[in-house]
């Protein structure tokens, strides 16, 4: 069934082509022009005949007189479809068509395909007398304007190589200018726009194109909700006027806490920091107070060492500072003597020399 029905289609396709080449019927070929029909100088240019795959020969004709039949040049002739051009010079511009032999009948001319040179003369300048962006509808007007003497301007549209309008000048302010005319326009003719200048005697050398001029058409947009604009001019029409006010201290009271809260809270961490600051001196003053008593100790006991020359038994640090722990002893030496025994003497007796001895009680 896949294989069939294929075959059905092309066999009605063949029939149907020989029928249409037996009654002398063909359809034209299409002639196009590579990178286009607008082609700078000195560029190189190709010209395309598009038949059928089974075309037996291609003729390419450079048209001279408005009729193609009577006045064509024929420019190539066999199974090629091809016209090289390797510079564009002003004797390749001009109107060129094609046909093709299938069955041994021509098929008829295809459309015209008008070739033009550009870049012969300095460019114009393109303008918009009603703005770049238009609504559907309106009446849109493009100048074109040029210093040079031209005696046309030519405008055509980006994308749309069909679009051509070519109007006369008329002199204007020490140059050449005309105006193009877009009524009721929609959006298919929004896009970019270039203008030309041509001389009479050489319609088909242009000059540079004019910068590019876009064209927007675009539609008014709708607001489907058109009453929330009207909200702030209410409260004129309140009875109570006063109402709409207390949101209005709401949001007052509001931003007076929120400003009370952005205050208080730097002023509560300066606080926080004094009271460190306080608790720091306190801890560091008490600090130094008692490395000053602990050095004045151990000055003290320094002092409380024996001095040289003197016996280590005799601490006078000791006596000196506790005179209390020290005792002292008397010790009589009292030596015999020979004498004769009389009578006690009524007269006293010498004094004895008296030694004292320091103990100390550990």
């Amino acid at each position: 069934m896949s294989v069939v029905l294929p075959t059905l289609l092309y066999l009605g396709l063949y029939v149907a082509q020989s029928t249409r080449a037996q009654n002398g019927y063909f359809l034209p070929p299409v002639i196009t022009a590579q990178p286009g029909s607008m082609v700078l100088y000195k560029i190189p240019v190709t010209i395309w005949c598009q038949g059928p795959p089974d075309a037996e020969a291609y003729e390419i004709y450079k048209v001279e007189d408005p009729e193609p039949r009577d006045g064509k040049k024929l420019l190539v002739a066999g199974k090629t479809n091809i016209l090289y051009i390797q510079e564009m010079k002003p004797d390749r511009t001009g109107m060129y068509c094609c046909s093709y032999k299938s069955g041994g009948h021509w098929s008829p001319l295809s459309n015209i395909l008008h070739l033009v040179m550009t870049g012969t003369y300095d460019k114009p300048s393109l303008s918009s007398l009603s703005g770049t962006v238009v609504a559907p509808g309106d009446h849109v007007t493009l100048q074109c304007f040029s210093i040079v003497k031209f005696e046309a301007f030519i405008l055509t549209k980006e994308d749309a190589p069909q679009f051509t309008q070519r109007q006369s000048s008329t002199a204007q302010d020490n140059g050449q200018q005309t105006t193009f005319h877009l009524d009721h326009v929609t959006s298919t003719q929004a896009g970019t726009y270039r203008c030309y200048g041509a001389f009479s005697k050489a319609p088909d050398e242009w000059s540079h194109p004019s910068d590019p001029l876009p064209l927007e058409v675009r539609e008014a947009p709708f607001d489907p909700t058109p009453v929330e604009p009207k909200h702030p001019q209410e409260p004129p029409f309140d009875p109570t006027p006063m109402e709409p006010k207390h949101p209005q201290a709401t949001d007052h009271n509001q931003t007076q806490d929120h400003q009370g809260i952005l205050i208080g809270f730097p002023v509560a961490i300066l606080l926080l920091l004094l009271l460190f600051l306080l608790l720091f001196f306190i801890l560091r003053h008490r600090h130094r107070k008692a490395k000053n008593n602990a050095t004045e100790t151990k000055r003290q006991q320094q002092a409380a060492e024996p001095i040289n020359g003197l016996s280590p038994f005799l601490p006078q640090a000791s006596e000196a500072r506790d005179p209390q722990d020290v005792t002292y002893f008397q010790v009589a030496f009292d030596a015999p003597t020979h004498r004769t025994a009389s009578a006690p003497s009524l007269l006293p007796r010498p004094t004895q020399a008296s030694e004292y001895a320091t103990v100390v009680l550990r």
